[in-house]
């Protein structure tokens, strides 16, 4: 299905490149329309906030700790052990 999505935006990008320049503008605020109502629910959308338990908070804490202490892992190696990575 990404693959599908790939391919739409593939086609989509290849049609905005034969328009002609005048008529580029048209499309990016037909474009923006399309997104508005998005962009719109998004910046109304309230924020959930979870309540932090005492053992959480105490868990957040060690960890800052831990950075604090230089202890942290660096990036490259999460990346690799999700197979990201190099």
């Amino acid at each position: 299905m990404a693959t599908d999505l790939t391919n739409e935006r593939q086609q989509a990008h290849e049609l905005l490149d034969l328009l002609p320049e005048e008529k580029l503008s048209a499309v990016r605020s037909l474009l923006e329309v399309m997104v508005e109502p998005l962009a719109r629910s998004l910046d109304s959308a309230s924020v959930e906030e979870e309540e932090v338990t005492p053992d959480t908070a105490a868990a957040m804490e060690r960890s800052r700790a831990s950075l604090a202490r230089g202890e942290g892992i660096p990036h490259e190696e999460v990346l690799r052990e999700f197979g990201l990575g190099e």
